[in-house]
């Protein structure tokens, strides 16, 4: 056993630094550290090979058999797989006629661990001999590298992720993919060296190539000619560029075009042609999407789950839980791979038709259902489909003849910024669009109703008032004035309300929340009545706790979760104008809790805006300034600016100079530096931060609840300690009815328990 360990196993020596994937070895170590059977798996060039050298030269001492890799890429046929193996652990000729009993002869009672590279294209043998041996050497450990598991049992399969994309602090330019790259820019121009101005370049590329280490590495072979920014600009043709890899590696491993082929062949006609199909897809898919836009001619939609099925596992597809729907995606250079293979079959045209379709259809669908107990999963599944959004509406626009088609999608969006990202987006997908085709129509009109809308959120005021005359001008031509005029009295309000003409803002937005009640627009009444809070809180006028009330009503009354955020808001700028900072404080931060932050920056912006008003009536100078500065850096973010926002500006104009009078101008300056240096998620935790809050005064102080008769009523109930099922059956009315009478006055009171409503209610019997 002692000479064993002196001649067992030998790994090559590397040839090259190894950078980063310190997780990915933790993690793989662990699975080695409890499991007989390890599989790295991953599509070609992302780095198992590599991982699995450094793994088992970590782990080696632990195996006194020694390390043994065997190298399986050159073999054709699976029955060849015991016999390399044999020869390689020099097991002896006369077993390469039978070698398995002699492997498991050789291997009884030795603590071995044994690597087999690249198992994807002889997988049966590998599975048949790997579960023979495990079952007989019971000291014996496999770690494999494949583009496809083994599926034998106790199998632990570890995914090779690609390399990260951004460092500890968020930046390209300390992240193992950039890192890398400049390792080895660096062996073949010695004069390169990573700084801050060109770690953009190499980022951005690496980025391009997804973090893949092999299509690094031949991108950084090319820096020898050529410059980061030329690489960048010629990576839409991949292929051709990164074919030079060093000449003793394995075919595969010298051109990124080989690395693919070589999954490529390993897949059925059928997973080959669903492959090119779903390289229209961008930024990932879901199950539905694939049915519908890439079954039919070949591939029947019933067999699309299977062929999908067969691509993840041989490491073509990525698949992913992302709420309650699996998501699936092509790593971007496998994607150019498949649409090369699309536009030479000829149904590249045909394919990107159905995809525009599909999700035209959804954006339909999701406008259809925007105010209502779905709003916040339509939010979330358009934003995932967000890159799928931006392809149909460049199809769409840059294509003759789907004027009306581009459109129609762009404006069903309309609820949706996120579905075209910004609003610097939206507005560039609607003038696209309405570029496309100028003469009149209901389409058109829609289209400019929404351009418009978008223009007076983004604080384009000149762009808004073009597009509301156009929009009127259109009316009358089409000769349906009554139908487009609710449209036209909103947009019109809007603007007054942004420009800071709130009694005419007043007028045009309440006719228009009664004209959208009339014709059953629930949805758009909510804005209006939001938009008429935000313009009587401006006057002063006591007609904002009746709007903002409406409001809430709407949003529970059709479960609008994401827009009981702003009615939360709008509840809390009433009680600002009414003096309660901190009941108005604790209404806004609930609101800021709930909200999405990955789409909804206009309404954090909203929300920091305030709670800095209200720290400041507290005397929290420092934190209002601070909040100040957070909420100037999101409304940046959110695409849109205080300057066109006139009813957040008078108010903010208010609160600036109270804090520059009050404080120190070194301090004032430094703490609003401060807020615009954080991150949107930062600024949402630091305003969230209760503690630094004004504590509110105790509820029976307050008697002036803005609740009506029978909510006084459920309170008292309350406080006699009944339970929600009580309160419903003492009214004669629904459990649910119940429940939202108790929800309404927890939110209107800012509180956070039936304690305190008890608590409230004892002292204002009704």
């Amino acid at each position: 056993m002692g000479g064993h360990v002196r001649e067992a196993g030998t790994l090559p020596a590397e040839l090259t630094r190894f950078i980063g994937r310190r997780r990915e070895l933790s993690d793989a170590r662990a699975l080695l550290s409890r499991g007989r059977l390890v599989t790295l798996t991953g599509p070609g060039g992302i780095g198992k090979t590599r991982l699995a050298l450094r793994l088992a030269a970590d782990v080696r001492r632990s195996f006194p058999g020694g390390v043994w890799l065997v190298e399986l890429a050159s073999l054709t046929d699976g029955d060849q797989v015991a016999q390399t193996v044999a020869a390689r652990l020099r097991v002896g000729r006369e077993a390469l006629s039978d070698p398995l009993p002699r492997l498991v002869e050789h291997l009884a009672g030795r603590r071995m661990l044994l690597v087999l590279d690249n198992c994807e294209h002889v997988l049966d043998g590998c599975a048949q001999l790997v579960a023979t041996l495990l079952a007989h050497s019971p000291e014996l450990v496999v770690l494999a590298t494949s583009r496809q598991a083994l599926a034998v049992g106790g199998e632990h399969v570890f995914p090779v992720p690609p390399m990260t994309l951004s460092g500890p602090e968020g930046s390209a330019e300390h992240s193992e993919a950039v890192a890398l790259f400049a390792d080895r820019a660096a062996a073949v121009r010695p004069d390169y060296t990573l700084t801050a101005q060109n770690a953009a370049a190499a980022g951005e590329m690496c980025r391009r190539l997804d973090g893949v280490p092999l299509a690094i590495e031949l991108a950084a072979a090319r820096m020898r000619v050529l410059s980061a920014p030329q690489i960048l600009s010629r990576l839409d043709d991949r292929f051709r560029l990164l074919d030079t890899g060093p000449r003793t590696a394995p075919p595969r491993q010298r051109a990124l075009r080989a690395a693919i082929d070589w999954s490529h062949d390993l897949c059925t006609h059928q997973e080959r042609l669903l492959w090119a199909r779903l390289s229209v897809l961008s930024g990932g898919f879901d199950l539905e999407a694939a049915e519908q836009v890439c079954s039919g001619a070949g591939i029947d939609r019933e067999d699309v789950l299977a062929l999908i099925a067969g691509l993840v596992d041989k490491s073509v597809l990525t698949c992913e839980e992302q709420g309650t729907r699996m998501r699936y995606g092509l790593l971007e250079s496998l994607r150019h791979y498949g649409r090369e293979q699309l536009a030479a079959s000829g149904e590249e045209t045909a394919l990107r038709e159905r995809h525009r379709d599909h999700y035209h259809r959804m954006a339909a669908q999701a406008e259809t259902a925007w105010f209502g107990p779905d709003q916040l999963a339509w939010f979330t599944r358009l934003r995932l489909e967000h890159a799928n959004f931006q392809a149909a509406l460049a199809f769409t626009t840059a294509e003759p003849g789907q004027a009306e088609t581009a459109m129609s999608l762009a404006t069903s969006l309309w609820s949706h910024p996120l579905g075209y990202g910004s609003f610097h987006e939206g507005r560039r997908w609607l003038g696209a669009a309405l570029a496309l085709d100028d003469g009149p129509g209901p389409l058109r009109a829609r289209a400019l109703f929404v351009d418009g809308l978008v223009a007076v959120l983004q604080g384009d005021i000149r762009a808004a008032h073009a597009r509301l005359e156009e929009y009127r001008s259109m009316a009358e031509v089409l000769g349906v004035q009554r139908e487009l005029a609710r449209g036209a009295v909103h947009l019109d309000g809007l603007l007054a309300l942004f420009q800071a003409d709130f009694p005419r803002a007043i007028t045009l937005l309440d006719e228009a929340c009664t004209l959208h009640l009339a014709a059953g627009d629930a949805g758009s009444a909510a804005v209006a009545a939001c938009m008429l809070t935000s313009a009587c809180v401006n006057v002063d006028d006591p007609q904002a706790t009746h709007y903002a009330e409406r409001f809430l009503a709407l949003c529970e009354e059709h479960g609008a979760a994401w827009s009981r955020t702003h009615a939360l808001w709008a509840l809390g700028l009433d009680h600002y104008r009414r003096g309660l900072y901190p009941r108005a404080g604790t209404l806004v931060r609930r609101a800021l809790r709930d909200k999405p932050l990955s789409y909804d920056q206009c309404g954090v912006a909203q929300c920091l805006e305030v709670l800095g008003w209200c720290a400041a009536a507290a005397g929290l100078l420092e934190r209002a300034a601070t909040l100040l500065g957070a909420a100037d850096a999101a409304w940046q973010v959110a695409g849109s600016t205080l300057t066109g926002l006139g009813h957040l500006q008078t108010g903010h104009q208010k609160f600036e100079a109270r804090l520059r009078k009050d404080m120190d101008a070194a301090a004032f300056e430094a703490a609003t530096r401060s807020g615009r240096a954080l991150t949107l998620e930062q600024a949402v935790a630091y305003a969230l931060d209760d503690s630094a809050a004004p504590t509110p005064p105790p509820p029976a102080q307050d008697a002036s609840a803005p609740l009506t008769r029978r909510e006084r009523e459920v309170a008292a109930l309350v406080a006699e300690g009944m339970t929600n099922k009580d309160i419903a059956a003492r009214l004669t009315i629904s459990r649910r009815t119940a429940e939202g009478h108790v929800d309404r006055i927890l939110t209107k009171m800012g509180f956070t328990s039936r304690t305190q409503i008890a608590a409230w209610s004892a002292t204002h019997r009704p």
